[in-house]
């Protein structure tokens, strides 16, 4: 005799902690315990932007709230910058069929930058933080949660050296310079893209890609030279990402004629003699 089949959330959820344990649970909740992403008494904004990532963060983030020792508070909000009906009602149901109690919040982001002269998804990247965080202080969050994940992490660390002559990546977690008491998260910071991509087509969901017309370009922009790049090296080398992203954490600036610190660039000249 056949089980019934799980509800649609039930069922993510399952697959989270069965099928997929080792390639999203495990690197989730490694990232949360190695840079201490999570603490007891914190009430945590997570921001859905309605792509696969920021959907799995939030199935994540319910799993860990419903098992966890550690007493935390969770707000599941997502910011319409002026999404078409289509992708509104896409994400609306993926909330309902996930059971992620998704508040929603309007604002003018993407007619803005798209008007801007310089580069739009600078100015919406910026924009939709500061809106983010802008609403969960409201709510009374000290944290925001995002859906960057260890392929972001890579990507990013290579952009900046072939595009930006700098050696830069991007941080786990970060305090905001603009809203006091607030600090930045990214819980899925070990959790590999592929990976991510496989459990959605698992539980057959459909999330929307970025809403802007800028970023539908997106095969000719750097980031997307990159990402290929890193997937051909992949064919010669299956560990090229772990490589990189073990090297982000193993900097040794004894071996670089300068640094950055804190916005000061320090030579080796320094302490040379």
């Amino acid at each position: 005799m056949k089980s019934k089949p799980l509800p649609p959330a039930a069922g993510a959820e399952r697959s989270i902690v069965k099928k997929y344990r080792d390639k999203l649970w495990n690197p989730f909740i490694a990232a949360v315990k190695r840079y201490e992403l999570v603490n007891p008494g914190d009430k945590i904004a997570v921001c859905i932007s309605g792509g696969k990532d920021s959907m799995l963060l939030a199935k994540l983030m319910q799993i860990l709230q419903k098992y966890s020792e550690i007493p935390f508070e969770l707000e599941f909000i997502v910011m319409d910058p002026g999404y078409t009906a289509e992708n509104r009602a896409n994400i609306e149901q993926n909330a309902r069929r996930l059971e992620i109690p998704a508040r929603f919040f309007e604002t003018r982001v993407l007619d803005i930058s798209q008007r801007s002269e310089g580069s739009p998804c600078y100015l919406c990247a910026r924009m939709r933080r500061g809106h983010l965080y802008a609403q969960a202080k409201r709510l009374g969050c000290n944290k925001i949660a995002l859906g960057h994940h260890m392929n972001d992490v890579i990507e990013t660390t290579v952009m900046g050296m072939f595009y930006g002559a700098q050696l830069q990546s991007m941080m786990p977690k970060l305090k905001s310079r603009n809203f006091e008491g607030m600090e930045l998260i990214r819980p899925l910071y070990c959790t590999a893209e592929r990976d991510i991509v496989a459990w959605a087509r698992y539980n057959g969901l459909e999330f929307i890609r970025c809403a802007c017309g800028a970023a539908a370009r997106e095969d000719g922009s750097k980031r997307a030279e990159v990402k290929a790049l890193i997937e051909r090296l992949r064919r010669d080398n299956p560990d090229i990402e772990k490589r990189i992203f073990r090297a982000v954490h193993a900097v040794n600036i004894d071996t670089f004629p300068a640094f950055k610190e804190n916005g000061k660039t320090h030579s080796f000249l320094e302490n040379y003699k």
